[in-house]
């Protein structure tokens, strides 16, 4: 009977070679790639910043699933236990990364819907602004408008107010409202006969007329003389100029300006009554003044 120091050591020898390989044959290259792709796929699940809030629980998940494959391929087990554990855990970092992706594309839309309402918040408030200055522009528009109306029915009742005071004063110094404006007729007794200089008589008349427009400075007057048919063109022409001058610079002595004192001869060329009797001539033998508007226009310009 053979003892055990009897045994060939070569016989011992392979016996540990066989063991040694049959205890390397449970670790093969699927299960070595397959670990690690699932240490892979936990190590990008971990990196994710949002790990551990979002997807917390795959996360835990796959990290237990990782650790066993381990263990089991340190425990030498099965290739395909270590297999089937290992995708266990790259399903598990899988569906986490899938948690963060969707919480992720979630806060995304949140945060460009609450973009969106910010913007059309703030277009509303632009559109509310905008048509809050419009309607104050339009208040004060309207409030101008209305402001400038009644001053322009102030103005225009004073303006009244002055043409009918300025009507007054012309008519006590005995003017007529004419097609041609307040007109004031000096009959032929300012002068004497066929004469060009002012009576003595014509005195208070003449002031009160210089008075009148030394009291409306913006008021012109038109002098115009007139003559009967008596005589020639050129002679009755010439006396009308000169009463006319005459009536002007009684004025212009009196404080009227030149610039507001227009003297024409009118001659015979505009009789108001027949020169075929003695009164139609005296009627015509007349010195006309017209008064211009408070603005200084007259009616024919």
């Amino acid at each position: 009977m053979a003892t055990r120091s009897s045994i060939d050591p070569r016989i011992l020898g392979a016996t540990a070679l066989a063991l040694l390989l049959a205890a390397c044959a449970t670790t093969s290259p699927e299960s070595e790639s397959a670990l690690d792709q699932a240490r892979a796929a936990v190590q990008r699940l971990e990196a994710q910043p949002l790990a551990a809030q979002t997807a917390g629980k795959a996360l835990q998940d796959a990290r237990d699933a990782l650790a066993a494959a381990e263990t089991a391929e340190r425990e030498h087990k099965k290739p395909d236990e270590v297999v089937h554990l290992a995708y266990l855990a790259r399903r598990d970092a899988d569906i986490g990364e899938a948690i963060i992706d969707e919480q992720t594309a979630h806060t995304a839309m949140a945060q460009a819907q609450a973009q969106r309402e910010r913007v059309l918040l703030e277009a509303r408030e632009h559109e509310t602004a905008l048509a809050r200055q419009q309607t104050q522009q339009a208040q004060q528009s309207a409030q101008a408008s209305q402001q400038q109306a009644q001053q322009s029915q102030q103005q225009a009742q004073q303006a009244e107010s002055q043409t009918r005071e300025l009507q007054q004063q012309l008519q006590d110094m005995q003017a007529k409202q004419t097609d041609r404006g307040m007109m004031l007729t000096l009959g032929n007794v300012l002068f004497d006969t066929n004469g060009d200089t002012l009576k003595p008589g014509a005195d208070e008349l003449v002031s009160r007329l210089a008075q009148f427009l030394q009291n409306h400075p913006d008021i012109k007057v038109r002098i115009e003389g007139h003559t009967d048919s008596t005589g020639s063109d050129a002679y009755n022409q010439a006396l009308s100029e000169r009463r006319a001058e005459a009536v002007a610079h009684a004025l212009e002595a009196r404080g009227t300006p030149v610039q507001r004192i227009q003297a024409v001869g009118r001659g015979k060329s505009a009789p108001v009554a027949g020169n075929d009797t003695a009164a139609g001539r005296q009627q015509n033998r007349r010195v006309e003044i017209i008064f211009s508007d408070a603005h200084g226009q007259f009616v024919n310009g």
